[in-house]
């Protein structure tokens, strides 16, 4: 099963690039994810970041996942075929 259509909740997630620089680099644990943001815990601290505005890998993944992709309810995204370029 691909990383796109795996669950998330639980894995780290690693923010390789943004429009925002200053989230860069960040990293945490996924707690929980909604249509259009992605919450993670990164020391102690609760940081939800918008999909739509960053490329991210998660645990041990050399997949970038591109934000603006995956802009469907988690429910969904399992289930979504992705076509790969």
């Amino acid at each position: 099963m691909n990383v796109y259509n795996n669950n998330w909740l639980g894995k780290t997630l690693n923010v390789i690039s943004s429009l925002d620089n200053t989230l860069v680099g960040r990293q945490g644990m996924v707690v929980d994810e909604s249509q259009k943001t992605i919450t993670i815990k990164e020391d102690g601290k609760m940081v939800k970041l918008g999909k739509a505005s960053i490329k991210f890998t998660i645990t041990d993944s050399d997949v970038v996942i591109d934000g603006t992709m995956v802009g469907q309810r988690p429910e969904n995204r399992v289930h979504r075929k992705y076509r790969m370029a």
